[in-house]
């Protein structure tokens, strides 16, 4: 079985933000960067089935070239070989651009599944994987907690549903699935992963090379950390006009019940 990965560099969790000068994106110049976590988590899924099934593990990511250092730790943890789509300004893609772009990459290796994290740590649209399976004709369910493939033609996925509910559900082969985190311990890579990953094969293809010039659908026009503000109300009345008036914003100003 086939099955590729998309990974995502992503700022690192205890990074320091800031905005940059055009107010367009993050100053990206003392940032440190890892693999995003949901991502970790579909790469895992992907290897233990692998492991149990045979076939290959092929990691995509798009990004710049210091994508390069999460490209190798995929590869370092076990994964098979990789493709970087190369994007010197991540930043400005939005989730049909660069699901167009996967789409594209992906399309020459005709492979059984394709796995995501259910969402990235910097954006957390969560929505590329689903339209890149729209994009390729692919069955695809969210929220995926197990993975079964029966046989060579289905795969079985257990679905995380609100108030502690699951959903179990058959789909037909070739699918997309975005994984959950925390659905398996993740492995660390080993040192004969490291030096196994410097010999792997990473191939490199620009949006050139993919014949897309394709522009993003939505445009960021400002980035912004949220400004501190203090407000004060004073409720006036006896205990129930005092405790209606309450109910009421909590309802529909603060949103919270």
């Amino acid at each position: 079985m086939k099955i590729i990965v998309s990974v995502k560099q992503v700022p690192a969790r205890d990074s320091a933000l800031h905005i940059d000068s055009a107010g367009k994106w993050l100053d990206e110049s003392e940032l440190s960067y890892e693999m995003n976590e949901p991502d970790a988590y579909a790469l895992e899924e992907a290897l233990q089935l692998r492991d149990k099934l045979g076939g290959e593990v092929v990691v995509i990511c798009a990004g710049p070239q210091r994508a390069a250092q999460t490209i190798r730790e995929a590869l370092a943890k076990g994964a098979d070989r990789a493709i970087h789509v190369t994007l010197e300004e991540p930043g400005s893609r939005d989730a049909l651009s660069t699901a167009r772009l996967l789409a594209k990459a992906v399309q020459p290796e005709s492979p059984e599944l394709i796995l995501t994290g259910l969402q990235s740590d910097d954006l957390g649209y969560g929505q590329t994987g689903v339209i890149l399976a729209e994009l390729l004709g692919y069955s695809h369910a969210t929220i995926v907690m197990e993975v079964e493939p029966q046989g060579s033609n289905t795969v079985r996925v257990k679905r995380e549903l609100e108030d502690g509910w699951f959903q179990n559900v058959v789909l037909p082969l070739p699918a997309v699935l975005t994984i959950q985190s925390g659905i398996k311990k993740l492995r660390y890579a080993t040192l004969m992963g490291i030096k196994k990953a410097k010999t792997k094969e990473i191939k490199t293809v620009s949006p050139v090379g993919l014949d897309m010039q394709t522009a993003a659908a939505t445009t960021t026009e400002r980035v912004y950390l949220p400004q501190r503000a203090k407000q004060t109300q004073i409720l006036t009345g006896n205990a129930k006009e005092i405790a209606h008036q309450l109910v009421e914003k909590l309802r529909f100003e603060a949103r919270v019940i």
